[in-house]
């Protein structure tokens, strides 16, 4: 059992009021209160967060994800064992992306600031795992900026208001495990094979991944794309990303126009223009999972086994029923999902971090892969910031068998710089 799967409630007092967890006593502290809040953000949605304190602290870490439940995250126990809290938030939307605007997430990241700051802290530092990175690193870049340079309107056209919203900026940010952003992440993994969004066993047969004229090797034998196919292929996944965000944006404003037509009308609009006025429309993005690095070992080695995130049947995860960007609305398409529109790519934020930064790659990722984690090193704009590797997969999970796992080091890792960025 790992140490994520050992947290669930009720091991002890010092856990009192934490639901459906059980932290082992082994990785709680003695001392550590748990104390559980809902917040309400300045556009009227409600946020919850668990505040993990040891005792007498003015430093506390967020942890965050846009569509993930992080409370028990396997990092609190290093983060409350060195003295520091740990604040866990849950997003508007735990387990639910299909109306996710990364533009409207950060009113959920500005509750859980203030409230933080309310609560007497002095020094908070964002954590930013996996998809959380994208998330924060955008909410610093916002909350480093005068208000009116802001954000006026998300991809898909609603103002935001980040102009009047109260964003307390942060002190210091760490990345564990980052991809560049959920759009950049698809952008490597989509299928640019399809030639048909309506048919999803549509094939392009020049661009099929799993063609063994391709290069493609049956698993778990590593295939072998040579430089031309892999140029093809990543140009036509941008393509691929262009025609969906142009299909989002058409059905965004056939809808606009039916709203303007109902309103212009006085009430006496047709029932057609009234329904699409009144609907929501939903985007089925089939095919997400075909990166050819997860097949191709060659391209930008590191220590990661075949496969993907979704597992090692490259037909199974790619044609499958789950998926990254599966179902969503036209506007979380446009605003997390798309490696071209979407604000939250670390390749639009990075620069814009100034705090101390560190950034703790896992060496056997399979989704956030040694050249891109250099690139977002490198553009991060702090000039107090770290690069450390550590074996271990996306999750921190040991590489082989008797190892240890990656998220302990990391755990040490973080441990040893806040003491040394952030003394107590």
């Amino acid at each position: 059992m790992n140490r994520s799967e050992q947290m669930r409630a009720g091991a002890d007092g010092a856990t009192a009021g934490f639901l459906n967890t059980d932290w082992n006593p082994r990785d709680l502290p003695a001392g550590v209160s748990t104390r559980n809040v809902v917040l309400r953000t300045q556009d009227g949605a409600a946020t919850s967060g668990s505040l993990y304190s040891p005792g007498a602290s003015d430093t506390v870490v967020c942890i965050m994800h846009p569509r993930e439940f992080m409370a028990c995250h396997y990092l609190i126990p290093d983060i409350v064992g060195t003295g520091y809290a740990a604040w866990t938030q849950a997003p508007r939307s735990v387990g639910n992306d299909m109306r996710l605007e990364h533009e409207f997430a950060l009113y959920d990241v500005a509750a859980g600031m203030r409230f933080l700051r309310e609560a007497g802290f002095k020094r908070v530092v964002l954590l930013g795992n996996s998809g959380g990175s994208g998330l924060y690193a955008l909410y610093a870049q916002q909350s480093n900026l005068a208000p009116e340079n802001r954000i006026e309107r998300t991809p898909g056209g609603r103002p935001t208001k980040l102009a009047t919203l109260d964003m307390p900026p942060a002190d210091g940010v760490i990345f564990v495990a980052p991809h560049p952003g959920q759009g950049a992440l698809l952008q490597g993994c989509i299928d640019p094979s399809v030639t048909d969004e309506n048919d999803a066993l549509s094939v392009d047969e020049a661009l099929d991944p799993f063609a063994p004229s391709n290069g493609f090797d049956q698993p778990p034998r590593s295939s072998r794309h040579d430089a031309a196919f892999v140029t093809r292929y990543r140009a036509a996944q941008i393509a691929r990303v262009k025609r969906l965000d142009a299909i989002a944006r058409d059905l965004i404003a056939e809808r606009l126009d039916a709203r303007a037509r109902v309103k212009s009308g006085g009430g006496h609009a047709d029932a057609r223009t009234r329904r699409v006025a009144a609907h929501t429309p939903l985007m089925t993005v089939w095919r997400t999972d075909a990166d050819l690095r997860c097949f191709d070992l060659s391209l930008d080695p590191s220590d990661r086994r075949y496969g993907s995130l979704w597992g090692a049947d490259p037909f199974a995860s790619n044609y499958g029923s789950v998926g990254f960007a599966r179902c969503c609305s036209p506007e979380a398409w446009l605003s997390t999902w798309s490696g071209v529109s979407s604000n939250a790519l670390l390749s639009k934020t990075a620069s814009a971090i100034t705090q101390p930064s560190l950034v703790v790659e896992y060496t056997g990722d399979q989704a956030c892969f040694p050249s891109v984690v250099a690139d977002i090193y490198a553009s991060l704009g702090s000039s107090a910031k770290s690069h450390r590797r550590v074996r271990g997969d996306h999750h921190g999970r040991a590489l082989a068998e008797g190892e240890e796992a990656g998220r302990y080091i990391a755990g040490r890792i973080v441990r040893d710089w806040l003491r040394e960025t952030f003394p107590q």
